[in-house]
């Protein structure tokens, strides 16, 4: 987990989780699979295959594989894009709405 030294405002939990990620900005509205990489408060980031423009909209969805957590829907806005390993690219969002 990231501490303190991180500087961020709200601590991150580590999640790598599988998720879907709709761009809401574009024409096509597509969809992604990604990995929820970490969760905070403001923000997510996520692993995907494909590089995705600041400035983008999304509709991030998380299934909760335990019936007391309720799954996670939020609508976001990409802040950062950069490449990652293995032909990945790692995609910062802040939190715009939970729903």
């Amino acid at each position: 987990m990231l501490g303190y030294d991180d500087k961020r405002d709200f601590f991150r939990m580590m999640v790598n989780a599988a998720c879907e990620l709709r761009l809401t900005d574009d024409e096509s509205s597509r969809s992604l699979s990604a990995i929820c990489r970490d969760l905070s408060a403001t923000g997510m980031s996520f692993e995907v295959e494909e590089s995705i423009e600041p400035g983008t909209l999304v509709q991030a969805s998380l299934e909760s594989t335990n019936s007391q957590i309720p799954s996670l829907n939020a609508k976001a806005r990409v802040v950062r894009c950069t490449p990652g390993t293995d032909n990945s690219y790692l995609v910062g969002v802040e939190i715009i709405e939970m729903s």
